[in-house]
């Protein structure tokens, strides 16, 4: 094909780059052959460590990943109508969420550092049901937690924290979720994340002049800010 040659990993080079620049340019894309896509995004991937492409578990991170960390009340993932209940409006189950997710906040912020956004999936494949996504303002503070975290307990459960890759919730979202219907429901590889009530956010973003999307959700306030 003209303008493009293969390169040693057998990827389709364009032309005018140089092999390291076309390999930046690709990198944690479906077109990257070494590096898996998924876990770049979603800081979680279907195959775990059997996966086929590299994961690389980053050393510095403003995102903390809490695994399995929310439970349903509604959905037993033991059940068979689990998938149908995935993402089904409930009053019980919003205000037990509400719950949970007041006290998480405010005790991460309080212990830790400002948190820039909280999101929680209600995904329910293996590698995502309950993973609990907090970004911090800073990667110091990210990083104190996973710390501290890892030697804490929640619920009666051991917390499994660590740096996730995840710094823009924007490419890890499910579209067809948060537009119409996602056909592959709670078993999508992209995130399904729960919505806080419209009170709640009020109370835990409105004072920062902070409003949510057309989703319900709180996106980053900042883009990627780093360490100082």
């Amino acid at each position: 094909m003209a303008g493009r040659r293969t390169g040693s990993f057998g990827y389709q080079q364009t032309e005018g780059l140089s092999g390291a620049e076309y390999l930046a340019s690709i990198y944690g894309t479906e077109k990257d052959k070494v590096n898996c896509s998924f876990y770049f995004k979603i800081g979680a991937c279907r195959h775990g460590d059997k996966c086929s492409r590299t994961h690389h578990r980053p050393t510095f991170s403003p995102t903390v990943l809490l695994q399995n960390f929310y439970h349903n009340p509604i959905v037993d993932v033991r059940q068979a109508d689990a998938f149908d209940k995935v993402g089904k409006k409930n009053d019980e189950e919003q205000a037990y969420f509400d719950e949970f997710y007041e006290e998480v906040f405010t005790e991460l912020e309080r212990k830790y550092g400002e948190i820039d956004e909280m999101n929680v999936c209600e995904n329910i494949g293996e590698h995502m049901i309950g993973n609990v996504y907090v970004k911090f303002i800073r990667e110091e503070d990210a990083e104190k937690a996973v710390k501290d975290l890892e030697n804490r307990w929640f619920n009666g459960q051991p917390i499994y924290a660590e740096l996730s890759p995840v710094t823009d919730f924007r490419e890890s979202r499910c579209r067809q979720h948060e537009v119409t219907t996602c056909y592959k429901g709670g078993f999508c590889n992209f995130m399904h994340l729960k919505a806080i009530s419209p009170e709640l956010g009020e109370k835990l973003f409105g004072r920062r002049g902070r409003y949510a999307d057309e989703a319900g959700h709180y996106p980053s306030a900042k883009r990627d800010r780093r360490r100082d």
